[in-house]
């Protein structure tokens, strides 16, 4: 027995998912590519995911979570210095966007691929957009930044301008220290 095979189906569709997803774009993988993938049946996929839109969804959720996980784990080692926590956050996407194989931010890629708002994976990507444009914000307050709820939206954008620099081939400590100066720029520190 290999070892995919020793995974739970659902977790397999999803694996297959999030690999192909993110490297094809949503779009150009088919359920069949996914089907033979995850090494199961048409009828095991659907019943796991009745449609793309289930299953786009719960990759985009998978994502989420792994990023709600990491930042809240920082949060934890970092309590009482929110400086520390941002500088970590910066330094996790340099090194993130000039790993091999980055394609982008996965939430900005969907979003491209997703046009209405109200689409299950469009609703992933606001929300989980809002909790993580919150914990900058949460952090900011806490540095005493004035305005931190707009400063929060800038650094956002700092950020995604950092994913785009990483994928164009910088450095990862050279994308850390442009995203943590430019964002001192904005907050005044």
């Amino acid at each position: 027995m290999s070892v995919i095979e020793l995974k739970p189906v659902r977790e397999r569709i999803l694996d297959a998912a999030a690999e192909r997803y993110y490297a094809e774009g949503i779009r150009a993988v088919s359920a069949d590519k996914l089907i033979a993938a995850a090494h199961v049946s048409k009828v095991t996929f659907y019943r796991h995911f009745p449609s793309k839109d289930d299953l786009v969804a719960a990759y985009l959720e998978a994502a989420a979570a792994a990023e709600v996980a990491a930042v809240t784990e920082a949060r934890a080692e970092h309590v009482g210095d929110p400086a520390a926590v941002l500088r970590w956050y910066a330094s996790m996407v340099g090194g993130t966007a000039c790993r091999p194989g980055f394609r982008g931010c996965p939430f900005i890629n969907a979003a491209a691929e997703l046009p209405h708002d109200d689409h299950p994976g469009r609703v992933v990507i606001d929300r989980h957009r809002r909790w993580l444009t919150g914990q900058v914000g949460e952090l900011l307050a806490e540095l005493g930044v004035e305005r931190p709820a707009t400063r929060a939206e800038q650094l956002m954008m700092l950020r995604d301008g950092a994913m785009v620099s990483g994928y164009l081939g910088h450095a990862p400590e050279e994308v850390a220290a442009s995203l943590v100066a430019a964002g001192r720029a904005i907050i005044g520190r």
